[in-house]
Order: structure tokens, then C-alpha cells, then sequence
């Protein structure tokens, strides 16, 4: 009984590692054709982020105003979306190669003030 015990755990945890390699639950989800963060607020995109999701440029006062969709070290790619590292160290999901981004004005879940700001902020959508 031990051993089948023994091999049982260890086919577990063999699974979940590999589980655990391919990447999670995607980052966002959609709600009115737009992608939306785990807690229901709307996503945007920055026109002068790269195309190639290598970067965020929104930084210092602009991730103040343009909070990124923080990423954990744990986070991998999944599908659409990629992982990328900010010049202050920290990990940003992006989407299509795009970061994503909340606004700080969006008081409540399908709030988009955040679109067409200078007209380089845009909802992100699927």
C-alpha cells in the first residue's frame, strides 16, 4: 500500500510540473468585446509600445496613470498572451505583443474613460 501511495504522489507532482510548464489561466478575460482584468476592469494598449511585445514604454508618471497587468515570475506564455520584462525589473502581460495596461480613472468594472486618451490609449480587445 505504501508504494502505490509513494508512485501516486509522484505521478502528481509530475503532472502539475508539467501543467505548471505550459503556462496558466490566460491573464484576462472578455466582457463587451474588450479584455478585462481578474477583477472585471477594463485593458488598454499604448500605440507607442513596440509591436513586438519586446517592451513597455510606459514608465515612470505613465504606469502611474497606465497600471500594468502585472505578471508574477511564475507567469508563463499562454496562447495570445506573452510575458515581458519592464525596464524597472517587473514582469507585464501583453497580449498580441501589445502590454496591457489598466487606467486610473476606471472607478468600476465596464468603465472604458480610459479609451482614445491623446489618442494613443485604446481599449484592448480579442
Amino acid at each position: 500500500m505504501k508504494i502505490h501511495t509513494y508512485i501516486a504522489g509522484i505521478v502528481l507532482a509530475t503532472g502539475l510540473a508539467a501543467c505548471a510548464s505550459y503556462g496558466g489561466p490566460a491573464p484576462a478575460t472578455v466582457a463587451q468585446d474588450a479584455l478585462t482584468g481578474s477583477n472585471g476592469m477594463t485593458l488598454y494598449v499604448f500605440d507607442k509600445d513596440p509591436a513586438d511585445g519586446s517592451k513597455s514604454v510606459c514608465n515612470g508618471p505613465c504606469a502611474s496613470n497606465w497600471p500594468p497587468l502585472f505578471a508574477n515570475e511564475m507567469d508563463r506564455a499562454n496562447g495570445h498572451f506573452s510575458v515581458l520584462t519592464r525596464d524597472d525589473g517587473k514582469k507585464q502581460w501583453a497580449y498580441r505583443g501589445k502590454p496591457l495596461y489598466y487606467w486610473v480613472k476606471d472607478q468600476k468594472p465596464g468603465d472604458r474613460s480610459g479609451d482614445g486618451v491623446n489618442n494613443v490609449w485604446h481599449v484592448a480587445k480579442p
